[in-house]
């Protein structure tokens, strides 16, 4: 059932996640690969990157209410406690700076 709710959120992805997918995918971005909507747990993780065990993920302005921070700090401390770093992006930094975004994304990925 997680994989054809995972499979529906790749054929319907935002606009937001189509510019970072692009971004990302077919080894793009420095040579690592990456999954999108990809089943983690009890949770679908927007990308992931599990050479480098780093996940990102895309909030829009769902994620602002309470109940929803609650949610997604759940989220990160079971992503955490599976050995995971967790980035978060506003979809409004995406549109806005997706330089800055995929500069951090780096930072992120980079061992040294």
């Amino acid at each position: 059932m997680k994989h054809e709710f995972a499979r529906r959120l790749r054929r319907e992805q935002t606009d937001v996640e189509r510019k970072v997918w692009y971004t990302l995918r077919d080894r793009r971005f420095a040579g690592y690969k990456f999954r999108r909507q990809q089943p983690l747990g009890p949770y679908i993780a927007d990308f992931v990157c599990f050479a480098r065990k780093l996940v990102i993920e895309l909030d829009g302005s769902q994620h602002g209410s309470e109940a929803a921070q609650v949610y997604d700090a759940k989220r990160t401390a079971f992503l955490e406690g599976q050995g995971f770093r967790v980035l978060r992006f506003w979809n409004h930094d995406i549109n806005e700076n997706l330089e800055g975004v995929s500069e951090a994304i780096w930072r992120a990925l980079d061992p040294d």
